[in-house]
């Protein structure tokens, strides 16, 4: 593919200025357009070394406003970074509605300098590049606009520009070991870089490849595609937002065929006597607190959700997982509405935020499944929006197990009439009135909406890597038992795996 790139394009230099005056002016307009759209840019420059990736990008920011945009600059990845799932840092980098993100190379790394490095081994490729197709889908289906451009220059070019680099004290930094071994395996690394440029050419967020031996046609270029995919951009939202109708609740009709699900074979009869509650609580606690310890050494993160219903249980089952850990090696993580800054990002933003270290555990008290339960059902999102959130959500979950993560999720089911006794309870007691809520009995009144939507969930999103744990939940002592129990069997079974991997190498 690269070698059909004609690299010894020109421009003159009264043309590339006349070019620069027109396009920048149309980009600088453009970014004010894009503010009140809310729509959210984002602009990768990756290629070969000495490209010119820096001084194009400086050049493409002279039109804007530099309160609109950011420039992230990815080297070499942090301790902290090597320590979460590789699209963690770009998720928490995503630009908020209306801003402007440049990269200055990108999550692309994993596929490219990882790989031509053996940081990334052969079989980890299939999945790291299906981790970023659906990383960029995610992104582009919730409005963002991403232009990806690749700088190319010849071999020969890139070592005369090396050369002259390294003649500067100021420049000569810029030029490392690892660069030069890239040049002298110039083809190989050259074929590494059309593999990805080939799996990853999308519709929605498509390659540009820059010709860059003439660093002013490479900038007028850029900058034209630029602004030519950002007006074609707030066109198409134009058109969108003339058509969008936004959903107000649930069709009972189209999710009928849920009615009778998964929840309807629950056995909500199990229960536990008291004195069986505390000998089978205390073991699985004891037993808990070694595997964290176990789970911290072997650096396994963990993740664990909790959904249900109103009064099912969540924090009484959390707090009796929670009591023998260790506080320094795990978070829970409450969600609620969300706030003015979360709102401005993709709804999974705010969690990728929370992805644990690896060695640690995050536990979410109601999770990102808000989106195909809350906001499906009180119509605070379009009906395409929670119908496209389930593969969202499956891939979301299947990069952090790609990771090396342990994922599970919990339903806390009770019946209807144990939900009205719970909330009864809670409104004569004193100290438990603050956790009854108008809102819970409203969401009372939609129960059989909700039983749909939670119906529905549990089938499309329960998988091997992430599955779904309903839990009986009637009895308080047979839940959090249940969770307990869960928790222990899926870490010793991940420690095993683990262990004997170790052993292999």
């Amino acid at each position: 593919m690269l070698e059909k790139i004609d690299l010894s394009r020109t421009v003159e230099k009264e043309v590339y200025k006349k070019v620069l005056q027109e396009e920048g002016t149309k980009l600088g307009q453009l970014q004010r357009s894009l503010k009140e759209a809310g729509i959210p840019v984002l602009i990768l420059f990756e290629g070969m070394g000495a490209a010119g990736k820096g001084t194009q990008i400086n050049r493409l920011i002279q039109a804007l406003d530099p309160r609109g945009f950011d420039v992230y600059a990815s080297n070499q990845p942090t301790q902290e970074e090597n320590l979460r799932p590789f699209l963690w840092k770009f998720w928490t980098l995503t630009p908020e509605n209306g801003r402007i993100a440049i990269y200055d190379r990108s999550w692309y790394r994993k596929v490219l300098a990882d790989r031509f490095d053996k940081e990334t081994r052969k079989k980890e490729l299939p999945e790291a590049f299906r981790d970023i197709r659906s990383f960029e889908k995610q992104l582009s289906d919730g409005g963002a606009v991403i232009i990806k451009l690749f700088l190319y220059i010849s071999q020969e070019e890139q070592k005369k520009r090396f050369r002259k680099l390294e003649k500067s004290v100021e420049t000569k930094w810029h030029v490392t070991e690892g660069d030069w071994e890239k040049n002298k395996r110039y083809d190989e690394y050259l074929q590494i870089n059309e593999e990805m440029l080939e799996r990853t050419d999308t519709e929605f967020a498509p390659w540009t490849i820059i010709e860059a031996t003439d660093r002013n046609y490479a900038a007028m270029k850029i900058l034209k595609t630029v602004t030519e995919r950002l007006q074609q951009a707030l066109a198409e939202k134009a058109s969108l937002k003339a058509a969008e109708k936004v959903d107000s609740g649930i069709a009972l009709d189209a999710g009928s065929r849920y009615q009778n699900g998964v929840l309807s074979g629950v056995d909500l009869s199990k229960a536990l006597t008291k004195e069986e509650y505390k000998a089978k609580l205390d073991k699985l606690q004891k037993r808990l607190e070694i595997l964290h310890s176990d789970i911290y050494r072997l650096r396994i993160p963990v993740v664990l959700g909790f959904e249900g219903w109103d009064a099912g249980g969540k924090g009484g089952a959390i707090k009796r997982l929670t009591s023998h850990m260790d506080p320094r090696g795990y978070q829970v993580c409450p969600t609620a509405s969300p706030n003015d800054i979360e709102r401005k990002h993709h709804y999974l933003w705010r969690f990728w935020n929370k992805v644990p270290k690896a060695g640690h555990v995050a536990i979410f008290d109601r999770t990102w499944y808000g989106r195909v339960m809350v906001e499906r059902i009180e119509g605070f999102c379009s009906e395409n929006d929670w119908k496209r959130a389930y593969q969202e959500i499956n891939e979301m979950e299947a990069h952090m197990a790609n990771s090396g993560a342990v994922v599970l999720k919990f339903w806390l089911h009770i019946d209807k009439d144990e939900q009205e006794r719970r909330f009864k309870e809670r409104m004569e007691i004193p100290e438990k009135q603050w956790k009854i809520t108008d809102e819970d009995w409203r969401n009372r009144e939609k129960w059989d909406q909700y039983e749909i939507a939670v119906n529905e969930m549990l089938v499309r999103t329960s998988t091997t890597y992430a599955p779904w744990i309903v839990v009986e939940g009637n009895s308080k002592y047979y839940a959090r038992v249940k969770v307990l129990q869960t928790v222990v069997d899926a870490l010793e079974k991940k420690i095993s795996q683990v262990k004997a991997e170790q052993g292999r190498k």
